[in-house]
């Protein structure tokens, strides 16, 4: 099958989250089940783009209301990847440095989409399918089936809306209908959502199928959803939860470039405290004590908020002390929160506020525990990481969290779940890692048993096939 993913992110091109790593894996592993997979995104400012070599794909024309825009697109020369890139360039609005952030988001990401359309419009053949990433591709879909320049050829092709992030939906008033090309007025019901042009609803209803990244917030959608319940509701006829997987030509302790020390399972003890050693010895903590890190966005879907007061309070609680490594950046009150306890418990604690790919596999591969305390987590990356890298994963138990780890105290559990997002729970979980980390023999076992679990892409790249097959 030829199969076409259009997504805001892929991973190394240009990654702010979750959504980046899943579109950087999941065409590669397509490719190499041996269909042909390709990857269409906004053209960035970005090392990847200027490294690389390019050739020019398709030039076109088209109009964002009464703004008419001149588009390029190119295509990566060598498939660096493992499948085709192609990124969209529009002079002025998408070749900037940031993926987002900007007042104009709103007008860039709906001209990037109708971009992909004009392209797709103007091949000589059919895709097989078209799979879409989130709000920034949502009105896709909806364009290749009601927009009149489009229809005829487009609205016969398959197309898949895959959910990673329902919180961010791209809501755009009703005057900024003119920037969708010539459409069917009857079907303004397909765009709308709480009295607004809604682009994930729009994705959701007009997509042939509907996947989210885990099984548990598939359901959790239809109870909480930023609005969007009842529509999940609705049409939970046409979705499907089916949980990522991870990139084991990235993610593996073995053959991980930027360690300081590979390993295997079978050396998981010796490799995890060679890396723990230039760890503590970079940030100036006690080798001696457990090591708790968390990486990740500082926002309040990631409990960010309450990440200071619960530092605090496991440092004061936990009888033989602990160690915190901290990477991320967000909300700036929290990073100042963090920032700030660097005097206080030095020795014991470091915040690194931005993010750092080498330092975050650097982290995974020396720390004895992932602290992941999501008010949000649709599927979760993080913790799949730690366990290939045998790090225990501390986790609320919400969305993929769920999905993926079983705790110490149910039947041969290897991780630690909690149900709140608070200090009191977060605490509590600290002490038992703390508990576990004096247990070598258990922490051991657990090690080993969360390496063997095989959290790669080829069993959920046979899901995604088969929901493309049953679509034909």
């Amino acid at each position: 099958m030829e199969i076409i993913h259009v997504s805001a992110e892929c991973y190394p091109v240009a990654k702010a989250g979750g959504l980046g790593d899943v579109v950087g894996a999941l065409p590669k592993y397509q490719v190499k089940m041996g269909h042909n997979a390709k990857v269409v995104m906004p053209m960035y400012k970005t090392r990847f783009l200027y490294k690389n070599e390019w050739v020019v794909d398709f030039k076109g024309r088209a109009n964002l209301g009464d703004w008419w825009f001149d588009f390029t697109i190119i295509k990566e020369k060598h498939n660096v990847l493992g499948f085709d890139l192609y990124l969209v360039d529009i002079d002025g609005l998408l070749n900037r440095e940031k993926i987002y952030g900007y007042d104009d988001d709103t007008q860039r990401f709906v001209a990037f989409q109708i971009a992909v359309i004009t392209w797709l419009n103007s091949w000589q053949h059919k895709p097989d399918v078209v799979h879409c990433h989130d709000y920034h591709t949502g009105l896709i879909p909806f364009m290749m089936k009601y927009c009149i320049d489009y229809s005829y050829k487009l609205s016969g092709i398959p197309s898949v809306i895959t959910i990673h992030n329902a919180q961010y939906q791209g809501w755009m008033t009703w005057d900024k209908s003119v920037y969708i090309p010539r459409w069917d007025a009857w079907k303004s019901g397909l765009l709308e959502w709480g009295g607004v042009i809604n682009p994930l609803a729009a994705g959701i209803k007009s997509a042939w199928k509907v996947t989210t990244v885990s099984w548990s917030y598939l359901q959790e959608l239809r109870e909480s959803a930023n609005g969007l319940e009842a529509l999940f509701e609705y049409e939970k006829g046409k979705c499907v939860g089916i949980l990522n997987g991870i990139d084991a030509d990235v993610w593996d302790p073995a053959i991980d470039k930027y360690i300081q020390k590979n390993y295997t399972i079978d050396e998981v003890n010796a490799g995890k405290e060679a890396n723990k050693l230039a760890l503590c010895k970079e940030f100036n903590l006690d080798p001696e004590k457990p090591l708790v890190i968390f990486i990740g966005r500082l926002v309040g879907e990631k409990a960010a908020d309450v990440l200071p007061d619960a530092i605090m309070s496991s440092m004061y609680a936990t009888s033989n002390g602990v160690n915190f490594l901290i990477l991320g950046s967000g909300e700036t009150h929290v990073e100042w929160q963090l920032s700030s306890l660097n005097h206080q418990f030095n020795g014991n604690y470091h915040a690194v506020i931005g993010y750092n790919e080498t330092l975050s596999h650097n982290m995974y591969a020396g720390a004895d525990f992932l602290l992941m305390p999501s008010r949000v987590e649709p599927c979760g990356l993080n913790q799949m990481y730690s366990m290939k890298y045998g790090t225990v994963p501390v986790v609320r138990n919400t969305g993929g969290l769920r999905d993926t780890v079983v705790d110490m105290g149910d039947w041969q559990g290897w991780g630690i779940r909690f149900n709140n997002a608070s200090v009191q729970d977060i605490t509590y979980s600290i002490d038992r890692a703390v508990e576990v980390y004096k247990d070598k023999t258990h922490l051991n076992w657990m090690r080993q048993h969360m390496m063997n679990l095989d959290n790669s892409w080829e069993h959920s790249v046979q899901q995604y096939l088969n929901i493309y097959k049953s679509l034909k």
